[in-house]
């Protein structure tokens, strides 16, 4: 080897542990956001009786954080193309430690909303701000596959929102648990503060202030590419079961629909965080291997989850534990599969607006969750027979039959623009084939 080589790969070493640090660091942050992001979900039934609230009031806290999650999808790709990843972070990660806090010490309803309402808030600057470092970080090849990663492995936070959160909460109480969570919060944004730089380059991402003409032309045309709409439609569809399962219904369904033990019905919701860190690294070499056949991918990963919850509705009494497994390990697939949708708004979009394309395709999903945790709450409310405090199983039944009428509108959807895409492909490829084919022929 030269010396050239050689100081090339000496080069090359640490430059990829620095990438690897901060990506680390950012994922950390990813990984905060999970958790406070799903700590209502395993919380939802101790919110009830702290709150004195009814399902569909329990509702509005979710829909409260999810609303504000998919409202500033858009506007936070505007600012994160502007400002860049590591100050978004650093705001949004202040943001849910205060959302926290607010939590831990509300006792009205009021103040509770608020509380969601920041932490969507924080949450809605935190992935897709990650996705961007990966994408300076991580070029070429390698981006599907740390995507795919960052997706998947910031599902721990789905863990740590599961069995440890519930422990802290039936120990310590409402207060030390979310004072703990706010306290994590803040050791992770002080991390962010001192490891993560935006790109391996000196040079800060930084640009003039966003003119609203500029900035409704980068959204128009992300918007314009019908790799955007597909992403979002991917997202969109893919998404929502799994999402609303972990962030509110799937514990209520568990413990007050099958009659499981809050034990065990945490332990099941860590499972399925746990099976989705397998399946991540699957569908993305998948991705990465074939990428003309994602949307199968996609239509595959529907078909089973809707199967799947077929079956367990349709089981007369509560489903037995295995079905039950089932039904986590195909959820558990739901994530994964949604990070596809950001593959396409990467695919198909120029770096300089892949963060107003990331914000176009993440509000897919989180729409659909938000229809379905209003509409789940709704349904228990009314379905549930007078003289009941809780809902009961055929309750649940009737609420998660809703899923059937979003997964018929994503399917089609994604149909429909993948359609439009591979129509552009053709469209493009045939212009790059013509003006060869007239330098060969002679043509002018």
């Amino acid at each position: 080897m030269t010396a050239t080589a050689d100081t090339a790969v000496s080069a090359a070493a640490p430059a990829r542990r620095r990438a690897v640090l901060v990506w680390g660091v950012a994922l950390a942050a990813y990984v905060a956001a999970v958790f406070h992001r799903s700590s209502l979900g395993v919380t939802g039934v101790d919110a009830t009786h702290r709150f004195d609230i009814n399902a569909s009031a329990l509702a509005t806290f979710s829909v409260a954080q999810l609303a504000v999650y998919a409202a500033m999808q858009v506007p936070v790709g505007v600012l994160l193309d502007r400002f860049g990843s590591r100050r978004l972070l650093i705001t949004g990660g202040a943001l849910m430690v205060a959302g926290q806090l607010c939590f831990a010490l509300a006792t009205d309803v009021r103040l509770a909303v608020v509380a969601r309402i920041l932490v969507g808030l924080g949450d809605a600057m935190t992935f897709i701000s990650v996705l961007r470092i990966v994408t300076f970080w991580f070029p070429g090849r390698a981006n599907p596959l740390i995507v795919q990663l960052t997706g998947t492995l910031g599902q721990l936070g789905a863990v740590l929102g599961a069995v440890p959160l519930v422990a802290l909460l039936h120990h310590f109480g409402w207060t030390p648990a979310f004072l703990v969570a706010a306290a994590l919060g803040t050791t992770v944004v002080l991390l962010v503060l001192v490891a993560v730089r935006d790109t391996p380059y000196r040079e800060t991402l930084a640009g003039p202030p966003p003119r609203p003409g500029a900035v409704r032309r980068e959204l128009a045309a992300a918007w314009a590419q019908p790799g955007t709409r597909l992403g979002l439609w991917t997202h969109f569809v893919t998404q929502f079961s799994g999402s609303v399962f972990a962030l509110l219904w799937g514990y209520p369904f568990l413990v007050q629909g099958q009659g499981l033990t809050p034990t065990t019905a945490a332990s099941l919701l860590t499972l399925m965080t746990v099976a989705g860190l397998l399946a991540g690294p699957v569908l993305a070499h998948l991705c990465a291997r074939h990428p003309y056949r994602r949307s199968v991918l996609v239509f595959t990963v529907v078909a089973a989850t809707a199967a799947v919850w077929a079956v367990v509705l349709a089981w007369p009494g509560p489903a037995p534990h295995w079905l039950l497994v089932a039904l986590v390990l195909v959820l558990a697939v739901n994530g994964p599969a949604s990070i596809i949708g950001f593959d396409y708004a990467r695919t198909f979009n120029p770096a300089s607006r892949i963060g107003s394309a990331t914000g176009i395709v993440n509000v897919g999903g989180f729409v659909a969750s938000i229809v379905l945790v209003l509409a789940v709450g709704v349904v228990l409310d009314s379905a549930t027979p007078a003289g009941r405090e809780t809902p009961d199983l055929d309750a649940f039944r009737w609420a998660f039959a809703l899923q059937y009428v979003l997964w018929s509108l994503g399917a089609v959807q994604v149909f429909r623009h993948r359609n439009a895409t591979r129509r552009q492909l053709a469209a493009e490829s045939s212009r790059r084939v013509e003006p060869a084919v007239a330098v060969t022929t002679g043509r002018r």
